[in-house]
């Protein structure tokens, strides 16, 4: 299979190629290693992992595409990340991996085997002019690929060209809510080398709220010091592991009462609070999910300090109420109940009962975590949101206070403060671990904590 010059992906202003330099560019090439970014992770489940969703579905044909690239402006793509339940089934997690498809083709009626189709690398003859003119696939342009020997060395799986796929009839993810469930509910308990996986996400997490700290003199010198902040926590993510799990959250003053502020346009004043909600995703894509909400100053005032304990309580009883057995939404609940006790308490609201508490909280107080981060969406209710926890589940704890700064149910001292406190833990057989421990979470450890980095 060739790339025709009707395929390449060309710019209207390249150069024009004669037949001489096509001649010149396909021939003198020596052999040349693949790069480090096309191996497999050392660990490798996948077989077990594909074993149990060919168990699910006997004789059936099953489609699950990487995806596509997406173009960004004109010639220019996003960066490409592999679809999740790709990712979790192949182990294939690179930018390279657009277009690719895995197809589980039924062998019989109790089970499959896996073909993957790829875009192997482009021959360098002449007449083949892919690899130094494809401006979105060429190997001059954006690197080496694996051709189709290699990469069946690589991950074990028979491989073939992409070309040869075609449009087989068959469940394909994505497209198949069926499908789509499974895929999502095999994954809802991760083995120890994903939990592994997961904390190295978070220990790099840990350490970009670090240098977000060290830096805040120079974010607050900064006309728009929340992009300060974004930059400083991208610059971990992407120097520890593939970049970050979902886009960073730097939402000072009123801004933290959005609870999706990702603008980070805003700038930094030193009276104010910064919520900062950002998580590294490593190499092999799972993510950390990680939010604290600083003093910019340093110090806590006296109405920050009261509306982050109170936050703090909500998310100590939510961290309680963590055992296997007991229901998704158990912690959630325990978690608004201390949050609407609370807010009665200041007057905010006449009772603690009801739902009224949620004009102030907004959302949910947590969510699994791993490939994704809101992780395993398309399972069942009976299985997630109305199941029951099990060891090996992953999840974030992070109730909030969102005191818009327009509310006038409100005191005017209470206005424009928000407050998230959010952590990951992974359920063990007596309770649940706290994997982001490092960071500290009361308002004493987070001053000294503070103190000790901007001094250093």
């Amino acid at each position: 299979m060739t790339d025709s010059p009707a395929r390449l992906h060309i710019g209207s202003h390249d150069l024009q190629v004669s037949p001489d330099l096509s001649r010149f560019m396909g021939d003198g090439w020596s052999p040349s290693p693949l790069p480090a970014s096309a191996r497999v992770p050392a660990h490798d489940s996948t077989p077990g992992r594909r074993a149990r969703l060919s168990a699910r579905f006997p004789g059936e044909r099953l489609i699950v595409p990487a995806g596509e690239l997406t173009v960004r402006s004109n010639d220019c793509d996003h960066r490409f990340r592999p679809h999740s339940a790709y990712a979790w089934l192949t182990g294939l997690t690179g930018e390279d991996q657009a277009g690719h498809v895995l197809v589980l083709e039924p062998v019989g009626p109790q089970r499959h085997e896996a073909v993957l189709y790829l875009r192997p690398r482009s021959p360098r003859a002449e007449g083949e002019d892919a690899f130094f003119r494809d401006r979105r696939y060429g190997e001059f342009w954006v690197g080496r690929r694996p051709d189709l020997a290699e990469a069946e060395r690589l991950t074990g799986l028979r491989c073939a060209h992409l070309d040869t796929l075609g449009s087989p009839p068959g469940r394909r993810a994505s497209e198949d809510a069926e499908l789509d469930c499974a895929l999502s509910e095999l994954r809802l308990v991760k083995d120890a080398w994903e939990v592994g996986q997961l904390q190295l996400a978070v220990d790099h997490t840990t350490a970009g709220f670090e240098d977000v700290v060290r830096a805040l003199p120079r974010a607050l010198a900064h006309t728009r010091g929340e992009r300060w902040i974004e930059g400083v926590f991208g610059l971990r993510a992407r120097a520890e592991g593939n970049g970050t799990g979902y886009d960073t959250i730097a939402a000072s003053g009123a801004h933290a009462c959005v609870l999706h502020w990702i603008r980070n346009d805003g700038r930094l004043d030193r009276n104010d609070l910064l919520l900062l909600d950002a998580g590294v995703e490593t190499d092999t894509l799972y993510t950390a999910d990680v939010t604290r909400t600083l003093p910019l100053s340093g110090r806590f005032s006296p109405v920050q300090r009261e509306v982050y304990e109170l936050v703090l309580a909500a998310q100590e009883a939510g961290i309680a109420a963590l055992r296997p057995g007991a229901g998704f939404r158990d912690f959630h609940r325990a978690a608004m109940r201390v949050i609407a006790e609370g807010l009665a308490a200041w007057g905010v609201l006449k009772s603690a009962e009801g739902d009224l508490h949620r004009r102030y909280t907004l959302c949910g107080s947590g969510h699994m975590l791993g490939l994704d981060v809101h992780d395993c969406a398309k399972a069942r209710a009976e299985t997630y949101t109305d199941g029951v926890l099990e060891e090996g589940h992953v999840l974030t704890v992070e109730p909030g206070l969102y005191l818009q700064p327009d509310d006038e149910t409100l005191p005017a001292q209470l206005r424009g403060i928000g407050v998230r406190i959010e952590d990951d833990l992974v359920v063990t057989a007596t309770g649940a671990r706290l994997m982001s421990g490092a960071l500290p979470r009361t308002v004493a450890g987070i001053e000294e904590w503070m103190g000790n980095l901007l001094e250093g």
